[in-house]
């Protein structure tokens, strides 16, 4: 028994450092859509839409940026920030794709996005502009990639503003109409 644990653990262990070598050398073990990066349209940093398509970054989770549509009728601190820093990964990437993993209540497309092979979810946590939601949502299937986004909140530089989360539910307001 404790042997086929072990065996798990170790294959587990090849898997990740594979994994984490493939990102860093910008090759993406997995079946990704390609962006093309002009039909891009930006929101905030953790969702823009791809041409027709809305998309919510997995794996983060941004501070707010003021959506009066939505009840949010001021920025939360860093929103702008963040929102400028995903659009600067992502212009300045020579490759940009996507992993669709779902929908969710909104009928946005979650996704694993990839700027150059690297997670932009890594990216913008090690930066402290992005709170990890692994703990919370889970890994969607890609236990790999969690990995990758656990690892880099932990190492990664610690936010200075509230969850998103929470500043949601303290500063939701009727949506003007």
């Amino acid at each position: 028994m404790k042997k086929g644990r072990a065996l798990a653990a170790v294959s587990c262990l090849l898997a990740f450092s594979m994994l984490f070598t493939a990102c860093k050398t910008g090759e993406i073990p997995f079946e990704t859509i390609p962006m093309d990066k002009e039909k891009i349209a930006f929101d905030d940093g953790d969702s823009f839409s791809y041409g027709e398509v809305p998309l919510r970054v997995l794996g983060m989770d941004t501070p707010e940026i003021r959506h009066d549509e939505h009840g949010f009728f001021e920025d939360q601190p860093f929103g702008r920030e963040a929102s400028a820093e995903t659009r600067r990964i992502i212009e300045a990437a020579s490759a940009v794709a996507y992993l669709p993993c779902g929908k969710d209540k909104y009928g946005r497309t979650l996704a694993h996005v990839f700027v150059d092979g690297e997670l932009l979810s890594v990216k913008l946590i090690r930066l402290g502009l992005a709170y990890e939601t692994v703990s919370f949502y889970g890994d969607n299937g890609y236990p790999e990639l969690a990995a990758l986004i656990l690892k880099a909140a932990k190492e990664g530089k610690k936010p200075q503003f509230k969850e998103p989360y929470k500043w949601r539910k303290e500063n939701r307001k009727e949506p003007k109409k």
